[in-house]
């Protein structure tokens, strides 16, 4: 979708739509913007919680 729009963007002064470099602008800057949240969700979601379970090593050497 990026792509897309940046390949609009190149193509709007050459067809001569001049009004919608602006508006694609607009779109394109939303779209990185949503991509960079979606990174950053996706960041958060691999990081391993601690639940306060002890792992098998830690039970091990109480034995």
């Amino acid at each position: 979708m990026r792509d897309n729009l940046v390949d609009r963007i190149a193509e709007a002064p050459r067809e001569g739509w001049l009004g919608d470099v602006k508006g694609l602008g607009t779109r394109l800057e939303g779209a990185k913007g949503k991509l960079a949240r979606m990174d950053a969700q996706t960041a958060r979601t691999r990081q391993s919680i601690y639940l306060g379970i002890p792992s098998f090593g830690e039970i091990a050497a109480r034995a």
